[in-house]
């Protein structure tokens, strides 16, 4: 009876190896597409997104950081400015020339950031099938690095959920997910379209980042899983928020911390802004606006210091 148990369990998993290589389907935009979501920059959305500025207002998006900005452990910033050959009182060139330089040794996903498709998958698999094994390597990915992402121009909207539950700040581990969204994008007169980037409005950076900053880095409200996926159905391009990590700490379920970074990254090809602080838009009183994005462009990064610029 036992060998018939083994032989039973191995023909079970031979068949079953077919099923669950077929799991991962290739991306929509091809088997060999590296970019997501960014297929959905064109020229006509490009030009719906510059027909939104009538102000002539622009907005960062990006937060300052320093070495004392908390960081996703054990991400940790360190800055140095340096005069190169100019110790003891020395000049450069004709004109006794001086100059100042930086050196800097940082984490990419430092404060205000893209998570690119390359950042998180689920057992070793990444988006449109890639394998870590594969592209995943110490001196850089080999698909997937932000470095392949264009210049993000787009329509931008921004849904307040502080607003919608009639708070200043939301606390740590508040969930959001479709309804509350849906209620707050109604009340407050936002339309989702395929295409957009998506920010969410917590109170949480504002409200926390400078007067507790141990609590800002320790935890913070987010969208939930089921909101993750309700948004990915709408083809946006980006989703983001005021907030480190963009979902629930502590999480929404046990043992699933930022699992809607699979679902947008490694299931839809979509991106995720962490840390956009869109307290002046709020302000404003600004839902839609054009946002633009031109990250540095470092060869087989996973994430990327950013600045968004906000016009409206």
């Amino acid at each position: 009876m036992k060998s018939f148990s083994v032989a039973a369990a191995v023909v079970a998993v031979c068949l079953a190896a077919p099923a669950l290589a077929e799991e991962c389907k290739p991306s929509k935009w091809g088997k060999d597409d590296e970019i997501g979501s960014a297929n959905l920059i064109t020229p006509e959305r490009v030009k719906a997104a510059v027909a939104l500025v009538k102000q002539g207002k622009t907005k960062p998006l990006g937060i300052v950081i320093d070495s004392k900005t908390p960081a996703f452990p054990p991400r940790t910033l360190n800055l140095e400015v340096v005069q190169p050959g100019q110790q003891g009182g020395k000049r450069l060139f004709g004109y006794k020339g001086s100059y100042n330089d930086d050196l800097v040794q940082l984490w990419l996903g430092t404060g205000s950031q893209l998570d690119g498709l390359g950042h998180l998958g689920q057992d070793g698999v990444f988006y449109n099938c890639s394998k870590d094994v594969d592209f995943a390597e110490i001196t850089g990915l080999k698909k997937l690095g932000t470095h392949n992402v264009p210049p993000m121009v787009a329509r931008g909207v921004l849904i307040n959920m502080a607003k919608h539950f009639n708070m200043d700040v939301l606390p740590a581990g508040k969930a959001f997910n479709e309804g509350d969204i849906q209620a707050a994008m109604k009340a407050q007169g936002v339309e989702i379209r395929e295409g957009d980037v998506v920010l969410f409005y917590t109170g949480w950076t504002v409200g926390k980042l400078a007067s507790d900053p141990a609590a800002w880095g320790s935890g913070e409200p987010g969208v939930g899983e089921s909101g993750m996926a309700w948004l990915a159905s709408k083809n946006v391009l980006a989703v983001g928020a005021d907030t480190w990590g963009v979902e629930p700490v502590p999480p929404e379920k046990d043992g699933r911390p930022f699992f809607g970074h699979v679902t947008l990254l490694k299931e839809n090809g979509i991106y995720i802004l962490e840390t956009m602080e869109t307290s002046e838009l709020v302000k404003d009183n600004v839902t839609e606006f054009m946002f633009v994005l031109g990250q540095a462009r470092i060869r087989g990064t996973v994430q990327m210091l950013i600045n968004p610029v906000a016009i409206y």
